[in-house]
């Protein structure tokens, strides 16, 4: 199978995973704004998010090592995954000799007791996943997306609908659905056949260590671009505000699908085509065609985003729609972005992924301090948007060493224009 039909396989293979994920999503968004105040929804947003900045904190990103060292032609599988649990294990540990802290400084501790399993289940469950899809069982990888996402709807309409549990009926939907995960790559995906703790290699872990530091400080750039806007805008506008943010994020989430889709697979191609003297031609070719698409993809929402929201929101959540044409054009940039950071992946040049990131970050925030305070919640939209631009121009200067693309300028350009004056 050559490579161009190789990344098309894997991308049909991931698509039917996130597709069907992605479309209980959107069954679930209706329930959730029915069911939820827009107080509730700002703060299960605000634990899941912060979940997402602590995860590679405290598993200091070891699943990303776990991806590529696993598909390292001479590499040992077995201790790969054992120094990563083991890792993760240690990290658990350590998060909950913070405990006094976090409940302190989270805003949201009567529920600590669902954030802390959700720390553990996400981070073994993320370690695992990498590793099924390094293996290459991209179908296992992509058919618990589809399962976990059936969970979280069946478990959210008994305990939200039924039971009337707000918050923790959210919360612990998420968590069942990791569970569930957790058993098929067990059971069906055979990752027991590898563990065994008494196989770890301390210099194989230093390695592997080595690799994903630098991944840190970047999850919490990326953190920083995504997320912190929720905080200032709960900050300078209050959680009700943020509730609309929040609703405003899961259009471009539609967007989002289509980069995962291709992204997932694609980081596959690039760790395998890292040597190939030919490379500059495939990558130009794909880069091309993947702009296409999300620009194509990025004006039909635009066109249809007041008819989507009109019937799967309630009508308390509808004015998020003026939120959603930045944040679009963040999920283009940002998916720009990514494409070129698969180069520093493939190399093992994580460092370069921070330093790039670093600049984003640092717009992002400072656009949210000066904006959000005058143009209110639109402002956080911006700043998303202009951070990604930054980042996918530096790395577009920055990447140049591993492997030369040909944009197509005249094309980015005519797209970025129809849609800034559609």
């Amino acid at each position: 199978m050559n490579r161009y039909k190789k990344l098309a396989f894997n991308s049909v293979i991931f698509a039917v995973g996130n597709l069907g994920s992605k479309l209980i999503s959107l069954l679930l968004l209706p329930l959730y704004t029915y069911f939820l105040s827009t107080g509730q929804y700002g703060t299960v947003d605000l634990v899941t998010t912060t979940l997402s900045l602590i995860l590679p904190v405290f598993t200091l990103s070891i699943g990303d090592a776990v991806l590529r060292f696993v598909m390292d032609k001479n590499s040992n599988k077995t201790i790969v995954l054992n120094n990563a649990l083991v890792l993760t294990i240690c990290g658990y540990a350590v998060a909950w000799l913070l405990y006094p802290l976090f409940k302190t400084i989270l805003p949201f501790n009567n529920y600590l007791f669902y954030f802390y399993i959700m720390l553990l289940t996400s981070s073994v469950n993320g370690s695992l996943m990498q590793f099924v899809r390094a293996n290459g069982q991209v179908k296992t990888f992509a058919s618990i997306g589809i399962i976990s996402s059936f969970v979280v709807l069946t478990s959210n309409i008994i305990l939200l609908v039924q039971f009337h549990l707000g918050v923790a009926g959210y919360l612990i939907s998420l968590i069942a659905a990791d569970i569930v995960s957790l058993l098929i790559l067990f059971s069906i995906g055979g990752v027991y056949r590898f563990i065994s703790i008494s196989l770890t290699n301390l210099a194989l872990l230093k390695e592997m260590i080595v690799y994903s530091i630098p991944l840190i400080p970047n999850a919490l750039m990326w953190w920083i671009m995504g997320v912190s806007d929720r905080y200032i805008i709960t900050f300078f506008l209050g959680v009700g505000a943020n509730g609309l943010y929040a609703v405003a994020n899961k259009i471009p989430s539609i967007l989002s699908m289509i980069n995962s889709i291709f992204f997932q697979a694609w980081q596959m191609s690039a760790i395998e085509e890292a040597n190939s003297k030919s490379k500059s031609q495939f990558y130009t070719n794909i880069f091309n065609a993947f702009a296409t698409v999300m620009f194509l993809g990025t004006s039909l929402l635009l066109l249809s985003l007041k008819t989507i929201l009109h019937y799967v929101i309630s009508p308390s959540f509808f004015s998020s729609w003026e939120f959603v044409p930045f944040l679009l054009l963040g999920v283009v940039f940002s998916s720009f972005s990514g494409f070129l950071g698969t180069n520093y992946i493939a190399a093992k040049n994580t460092v370069g992924v921070f330093r790039t990131s670093i600049y984003g970050a640092i717009v992002n925030v400072g656009a949210n301090f000066l904006l959000i305070p005058f143009i209110g919640t639109n402002g956080a939209s911006i700043s998303t948007m202009l951070s990604f631009l930054v980042i996918w121009l530096f790395r577009i200067a920055d990447t140049k060493s591993f492997v030369k693309i040909n944009y197509n300028i005249k094309s980015i350009i005519g797209n970025l224009s129809i849609i800034f004056f559609r």
